[in-house]
């Protein structure tokens, strides 16, 4: 019998609960098909387009099946980029908050000693790129003796960025045995196959989620044929009369992103620009503001393309045809998800006529050639336009925030220099009346500190309590940790 609700699988009434606060009401077909083969511990092969739920398939079984106790990662998660990896780790902490997973994201430009730390801690399942995942294996930092579960996902794209050697030097570190493989691909090419029949086993399950008229997303495609020099003024024409709500603008390199962000900041757009040359946490200080709805436009290379999931995204526009086929399908597909309609449009200059068709050729569906609007008409719509860029945005909720609203995160001035484990706060937390296993959330213990999340509302009790309780002996001082 088909699963109607998540409540209808063999998972905990912890995830159901984080499932429910997360707004997941009903299965995607991905999710239907793929979360029974992993909770029954199978390998599967999942081919599935962009923005289908492949996240969460995974995300579900791997938070059922860890084991809270075990203080080694137990599952290991592969993602082509920094960006997928944080996102990833946000998900499946979020999915297992009220089960007290810890998921931990390593990841290249990024402090390796800080990660190297975080990693001696308790880490359940440990989200990362190749290149550092392999950096931690090679070095000893990241521990796999009781790792049981692999995750590949995104597998095409890191083909594509050139980590398929470094996918494989990374399995042959792993335990061989008993050892559960999930591979997420929205393209299955030779070289992915290949990857699936030497590491998995034989009897791997393959799952296709067919693009149907259904699944297919809703974008309305079209395209403008633009002069080179008046380029930036003919998309500025164009977003005054299309007047978009959430806008991606993409870029072929750096220097395009730079150059198009200062003139429409300089034009007095509320825009904000991401690339590959970009300070690590300046980019993800970025991608969160527009997550939250900060500001409407966003200028980019293909590095927010690919696997990143903004709520909402009314208009994605290519600046510069993509140089890379795949890149416009995975450019267009941050528009209309989740049963929404999205507009895509691409400029196109005469000379990349001949490419654009090629492109043309590979999408499915009609794209559309229009005309620039006139002056009048651009004229005609200005009144609306600098009305909605001057309105001070409203912002989003982070999907995770409800979870929250209930949890108190507490600081403790001890940690592993004071010889203090997991299960000492949980045995001291247990003593206060009304306390009980369940309102424990993830424990984080660092050489000086800790930090408990108390969950259901009973964080004040805690933090009143622990003001004259112990932690093994040892008197800590407590208080409401900061954000």
């Amino acid at each position: 019998m088909e699963k109607a609700t998540f409540s209808d699988y063999e998972i905990s009434t912890d995830i159901v609960k984080a499932l429910s606060g997360l707004g997941y009401a009903v299965p995607t077909k991905v999710q239907k098909e793929v979360i029974p083969l992993a909770l029954a511990g199978m390998d599967v092969i999942v081919t599935s387009q962009t923005g289908s739920g492949k996240t969460a398939s995974f995300g579900i079984p791997l938070c059922e099946k860890v084991l809270w106790e075990e203080n080694k990662p137990q599952a290991l998660v592969l993602v082509p980029t920094r960006e997928l990896a944080l996102q990833v780790k946000e998900d499946i902490t979020n999915i297992g908050r009220f089960k007290r997973i810890k998921a931990t994201a390593v990841f290249g430009k990024a402090s390796f000693v800080t990660q190297k730390s975080e990693l001696k801690q308790k880490s359940h399942i440990v989200v990362g790129t190749p290149g550092r995942v392999l950096d931690h294996l090679e070095k000893g930092t990241l521990a796999v003796d009781k790792l049981q579960y692999l995750v590949l996902d995104e597998a095409d794209e890191m083909l594509n960025m050139g980590f398929i050697d470094q996918v494989e030097a990374i399995i042959d570190f792993l335990p061989k045995a008993n050892r559960q493989t999930l591979l997420f691909s929205a393209t299955m090419p030779q070289d992915i196959q290949r990857l699936a029949s030497s590491y998995m086993s034989a009897d791997a399950t393959s799952v296709t989620i067919e693009t149907t008229a259904a699944s297919q997303p809703k974008i309305l495609q079209s395209y403008i044929v633009v002069e080179e020099d008046k380029k930036p003024q003919q998309l500025l024409d164009l977003l005054t009369v299309e007047n978009p709500d959430t806008c991606m603008i993409f870029c072929n390199t750096q220097e395009h992103v730079n150059n198009l962000y200062q003139f429409l900041n300089k034009e007095g757009l509320p825009v904000d620009k991401i690339h590959g040359g970009m300070v690590q946490e300046d980019r993800f200080e970025v991608m969160d503001d527009f997550r939250r709805g900060k500001f409407r436009y966003l200028v980019a290379t293909d590095v927010a393309a690919r696997g990143i999931d903004v709520d909402s995204v009314t208009h994605v526009i290519n600046y510069d045809v993509p140089v890379e086929k795949e890149s416009f399908v995975h450019r267009t597909g941050r528009t209309g998800r989740a049963g929404k309609t999205g507009i895509a449009l691409t400029l196109v200059l005469p000379k990349e006529k001949n490419w654009w068709r090629e492109i043309r050729d590979y999408v499915t569906g009609e794209i559309l050639e229009i005309t620039p609007p006139s002056p009048r008409f651009v004229l005609r719509h200005k009144a609306a336009f600098d009305k909605k860029i001057s309105e001070r945005p409203r912002l989003k909720k982070d999907k995770g925030l409800a979870l929250s609203e209930d949890i108190l995160k507490l600081y403790f001035n001890g940690g592993k220099k004071k010889k203090i484990r997991a299960v000492d706060f949980v045995g001291t937390l247990t003593s206060i009346p009304g306390i009980t296993s369940e309102d424990i959330g993830i424990i984080t213990i660092q050489e000086n500190v800790s930090y408990v999340d108390i969950l259901n509302g009973k964080g004040m009790i805690v933090l009143d309590a622990m003001r004259n309780k112990t932690v093994k002996g040892k008197q800590l001082k407590v208080h409401e940790a900061r954000k």
